[in-house]
């Protein structure tokens, strides 16, 4: 545990999140704000992307259904919680700022997962940063490209499988059913039977239970939460002054809250951020890459949405419940502090909106990182070791479930970091390509 600690305040430490922070600035200065001037487009695009456009496996809409099923999880309500238990307030301030940015490296990914993507040995289109990293930059990167690769294999045990089903675990466990709440194995092994069945079909099963289930969940989830902003909307302009106030300044120890320091709500804010949306990891591009999309601006423009959905809509939505209610200030964390915020305000029926919330989100994450692994796994060893891997992340599923939840936070903070830095050095590498595919782009236009 103390290993893991000190190599976690290394990966997130100043130079990480300064690496995030600047590449998702220069890509945003470089593209002129493309993605915050053409957001009204990117929604035109995606309601177009429903019927193919181009060659590809899966529609445009169910790509991005896809890459938001591995988005949107665990992170938006025991992820955001975290955050604001461990940085402040003021930590939701800095998601903000990461995820404005991060629309423009997730635009940038996708556009080169599409530009430099490829067929494999059974026809099907494959892409991601490993294959952009390759074909973009040449033999001389390619291990870059490996690693890449195996960390992203590695990571998705930790972001997409660990800590999605030892939340879910630990919040059915914490419900009272006949009494008593569910134990965390028996969560766990329910997880993994269910999963297995969807992995049976491969990508085009995943998309179409990730088309149907993401947009529901995402719905309903974001209809909770504005009754309950509603129900504090008096608490509201005091919630906004608080978050951005401890975004610069230290907030003292108040209840149960330790107090954090404005590193910390930077840490923090943007840490999660990052693994709430994860713009800058290289995970979403492996999904654009198989739309059928017949111009990779095109499908960034749609991709880009993700970043802005994921955080900018619904993490918002459950870190400024979370304030609005004074529950930060418990000194409660994770999911249960979320849990609380939300029955402060809807007695009783709150804490099963989180519980149904983070079941449905953990399943869908934890088969849109399947998909993730399998591909990172296909690109190392081959078509024949994705049937392995497909049993070791089910395997894996119970496993996560039942372990302690801060060192599984913990890993899978690391791996992340891991994940991302050949990544980021590759979109800056590959930054002019992004560049000028976008203005012949716009000049067709």
């Amino acid at each position: 545990m103390d290993f893991i600690n000190i190599l976690n305040s290394w990966a997130w430490g100043p130079p990480m999140l300064a690496l995030i922070a600047l590449t998702g600035l220069y890509l945003t200065i470089g593209l002129k704000a493309y993605p915050v001037r053409h957001l009204k487009n990117g929604f035109t695009e995606l309601w177009r992307g429903r019927h193919r456009q181009g060659e590809g496996e899966i529609s445009g809409f169910n790509a991005l259904m896809t890459s938001l099923s591995a988005t949107i999880g665990t992170g938006n309500i025991a992820g955001v919680a975290t955050a604001v238990a461990m940085g402040g307030p003021g930590a939701i301030f800095w998601m903000w700022v990461i995820a404005l940015v991060g629309m423009a490296t997730k635009y940038s990914e996708a556009v080169l997962a599409v530009r430099f993507r490829e067929k494999n040995a059974q026809g099907h289109f494959v892409g991601g940063p490993m294959y952009y990293i390759r074909n973009g930059l040449g033999p001389k990167f390619k291990w870059l490209a490996g690693t890449f690769a195996f960390f992203g294999m590695l990571a998705g045990f930790g972001i997409g499988n660990g800590v999605q089903a030892n939340s879910v675990a630990d919040a059915m466990h914490h419900i009272e059913i006949g009494g008593q709440g569910i134990p965390e194995w028996v969560t766990g092994l329910a997880v993994a039977a269910l999963v297995a069945l969807v992995l049976i079909g491969g990508i085009r099963r995943i998309a179409e239970v990730a088309g149907k289930l993401v947009p529901f969940m995402a719905i309903s989830y974001l209809i909770a939460g504005v009754v309950l902003l509603i129900i504090y909307a008096d608490r509201l302009p005091e919630a906004f002054s608080v978050i951005v106030t401890h975004a610069f300044t230290p907030v003292s120890a108040a209840g149960g809250f330790a107090g954090a320091t404005v590193w910390a709500a930077i840490r923090y804010g943007v840490a999660r951020g990052v693994f709430s949306n994860e713009a800058g990891l290289g995970s979403a591009p492996i999904a654009h890459a198989t739309a059928t999309t017949d111009s990779p601006v095109r499908q960034g423009t749609i991709a880009m949405l993700g970043t802005f959905i994921d955080t900018i809509i619904i993490c918002s939505i459950t870190g400024l419940v979370i304030v609005a209610s004074g529950e930060w200030q418990s000194g409660a964390s994770g999911a249960t502090l979320t849990t609380a915020a939300f029955n402060s305000g809807l007695p009783v029926i709150g804490q099963y909106i989180v519980t149904l919330g983070l079941a449905v989100f953990a399943f869908t994450t934890i088969i849109g990182w399947s998909f993730y692994g399998e591909r990172c796994t296909e690109y190392l060893f081959g078509l024949k070791a994705v049937p392995v891997f497909r049993f070791i992340w089910v395997i894996a599923i119970p496993v996560g479930a039942t372990q302690q939840l801060d060192l599984v936070w913990l890993i899978a903070d690391t791996l992340n970091a891991l994940m991302a830095l050949p990544n980021l050095i590759a979109l800056i590498l590959l930054s002019p390509v992004v560049f000028r595919l976008t203005q012949e782009y716009l000049k067709k236009q």
